[in-house]
């Protein structure tokens, strides 16, 4: 089991670096990013734009056309600009996500103290672009076996083999009894209802066994004086059994449900 676990960790491991920030060339630029009113305000698409041309990336606007019609959905890049929640600061950090929302890099995140959201804003942006530029950005690519091997391993990691396991009982009735087992008999006792089970009681009324449910109806958990072990329906009759002294003891009861 330990080497399974191992083994998918590994897997994961494969599958969450395989890719980084070099095997894509495009990045797309969204107009108009979730924290602001309007495309472009305080013209922060353009400053993002600006940075990745300059980072080395090959970056469009959301609404232009890709210079390449061999361009697939995931060889894109998107970016993000997440403004965080900051009191009389302005923070922000950048998201490169890939096609399936899987983030492949963030940015540290960067800060301003202006006042004014046009100068707080694209402080901010520059600064959170300062560890974009210290990743030395270089285009590598990623080639169509590399691609098929990191799809393969996720698509493995993503399944669940189950397989089919046989569970082999072994029947013991009163007449198959070993030399390890102690046939022993107790007189008539009537069930009442406790929580999770039953109070098993003679005639006198003493309790002389309690009994707790399981998911199998035809077995019990019970407790007898100092002995714990199940009580168990075979052919028709309950066996109290539980082991003593290294010896199993099935005891025969006469029990009222």
């Amino acid at each position: 089991m330990k080497k399974v676990l191992l083994l998918l960790i590994v897997l994961i491991s494969y599958s969450s670096f395989s890719q980084t920030i070099n095997n894509y060339k495009n990045v797309i630029v969204p107009l108009k990013f979730d924290f602001l009113k309007s495309e472009n305000q305080y013209r922060l698409a353009t400053l993002s734009k600006f940075n990745l041309t300059k980072a080395g990336f090959e970056a469009f606007y959301d609404n232009e056309t890709l210079p390449s019609d061999n361009v697939q959905r995931c060889d894109l890049l998107s970016l993000d600009v997440v403004k965080e929640k900051s009191f009389l600061t302005t923070k922000m950090h950048i998201l490169f996500k890939d096609c399936y929302g899987k983030i492949i890099y963030q940015s540290e995140t960067g800060m301003s103290k202006e006042k004014d959201f046009q100068l707080a804003y694209t402080e901010a942006l520059n600064k959170a672009f300062v560890s974009v530029y210290a990743l030395n950005y270089k285009y590598v690519g990623l080639i169509k076996e590399e691609k098929n091997t990191a799809n393969a391993i996720e698509e493995k990691t993503n399944v669940i083999v189950v397989k089919e396991v046989k569970v082999i009982e072994n029947t013991v009735t009163p007449n198959s009894v070993t030399q390890n087992v102690t046939v022993q008999s107790s007189g008539a006792l009537y069930a009442q209802p406790i929580a999770n089970g039953y109070q098993l009681v003679d005639t006198t009324p003493k309790v002389v066994m309690k009994v707790y449910k399981t998911s199998n109806a035809a077995c019990f958990i019970a407790e007898k004086d100092t002995n714990n072990g199940v009580l168990i329906s075979k052919d028709g009759h309950w066996f109290f059994e539980y082991y003593k002294n290294d010896k199993l003891v099935s005891e025969k009861v006469t029990v009222t449900f």
